[in-house]
């Protein structure tokens, strides 16, 4: 009789999210506190935003610890890990930069994009997942253990469709930033270069790959991303949670240097 698979629970372990305060940042966080872990976030932003609140509020604020810092400035990630009471068991590297789809939002043409666009969002996604790893991770590594959770994106490996946005009232027409792509297919890069550096020290190294998660993004976009997709809707935070706690937790023990793409089937067409 083989014993029971090891469970999500993450008792006594310390999770560090970068981005705290992003788009799923709370999600991230929600999902770790839920599962028992402290969790420490950091985030550019000077305190919690409201939908980080909001989390806080349900599970309190003990096994919390908010710290500003920048993930492209190495000092002040060295200055977190500091502060930590230890090197932490779980590392979700969150912080990025994305251009969601809206009639607000800026147009351009693809010769047009400025340097200063695609030059953030390569500093941030991918220059400050490595630095966040260099810092956190190589700790981890030190003391013999734990999981570093990568978050990338499904336009790692697929283009964004341009039809999605044609509707969107901008001339030029909305273009997803060509970095974001770049950005997120170094982080996988990343994740496996790590995997075979650091599977020696116990440390697993994996990309958490979300597709299209339900934002406010107008109607029309939400009709035509869910149609493109095989479960025929976007995902919501319920879907992600799951999945990250497989990852960062014994459950997923055997499993290191892969991406895990919680897409709705999106790429299989």
């Amino acid at each position: 009789m083989t014993a029971a698979a090891p469970d999500a629970d993450l008792s006594d372990r310390l999770a560090v999210v970068t981005g705290v305060c992003g788009r799923l940042g709370p999600v991230w966080t929600d999902a770790l506190l839920a599962a028992g872990a402290a969790v420490v976030g950091l985030d550019r932003a000077g305190a919690p935003d409201a939908r980080l609140r909001e989390v806080l509020e349900v599970h309190g604020d003990k096994a919390f610890r908010f710290h500003t810092a920048d993930v492209t400035d190495r000092a002040g990630l060295e200055r977190v890990l500091g502060a930590c009471s230890r090197p932490p068991d779980v590392l979700v590297n969150n912080a990025g930069v994305d251009s969601p789809p809206s009639a607000a939002a800026r147009g351009w043409e693809f010769r047009d994009v400025p340097v200063e666009l695609s030059g953030t969002v390569l500093d941030v996604n991918a220059l400050g997942t490595l630095l966040a790893c260099q810092v956190f991770g190589s700790a981890m590594a030190a003391r013999g253990g734990g999981s570093i959770v990568n978050i990338g994106s499904l336009y790692a490996g697929l283009a964004p469709d341009q039809r999605l946005y044609a509707h969107l009232p901008l001339d030029p027409p909305f273009l997803k930033p060509p970095a974001y792509g770049m950005s997120k297919a170094a982080v996988g890069a990343l994740t496996r270069y790590l995997a075979a550096l650091w599977g020696g020290a116990g440390v697993r190294v994996n990309t958490l790959s979300p597709g299209g998660v339900l934002g406010d993004q107008d109607a029309e976009f939400v009709a035509k991303f869910s149609d493109r997709v095989p479960l025929r809707r976007m995902a919501v935070a319920a879907d992600l949670r799951g999945p990250l706690l497989f990852l960062a937790s014994p459950q997923s023990g055997y499993v290191t240097g892969t991406e895990l793409l919680v897409d709705g089937g999106y790429g299989c067409w």
